[in-house]
């Protein structure tokens, strides 16, 4: 996984307002992630502008394990994985429904 600043192409007018509003998507979409994972906007931010690591460019490489450990995702697993996961969060949900809609009839 490779985390950088947000990107353009094509034509890339010089002035505040347009690099005001690129900081604008970008926080939209750092808050975004933060606010689904457990990694917060500051940290997100850090790895998405570190010049150490990537050679010419801004940005962090992590792999699986370091994703984890970052709060970026859960856990390391593949797409069965991840389908077996969504089912199970399915099934949860559904469940609390349920449970939820007997509670409001018993009352």
């Amino acid at each position: 996984m490779v985390l950088h600043p947000v990107r353009t192409n094509g034509m890339f007018i010089g002035v505040m307002q347009t690099y005001r509003n690129m900081e604008k998507t970008q926080d939209r979409i750092t808050g975004f992630i933060a606010a689904h994972s457990d990694i917060s906007q500051e940290r997100l931010e850090e790895l998405m502008l570190d010049t150490s690591m990537l050679v010419k460019d801004v940005g962090t490489m992590l792999e699986g394990e370091d994703a984890v450990r970052e709060g970026l995702i859960n856990e390391i697993g593949g797409i069965r994985d991840a389908l077996n996961k969504l089912k199970e969060l399915m099934d949860q949900k559904t469940s609390s429904l349920q449970t939820e809609k007997q509670k409001v009839v018993l009352y």
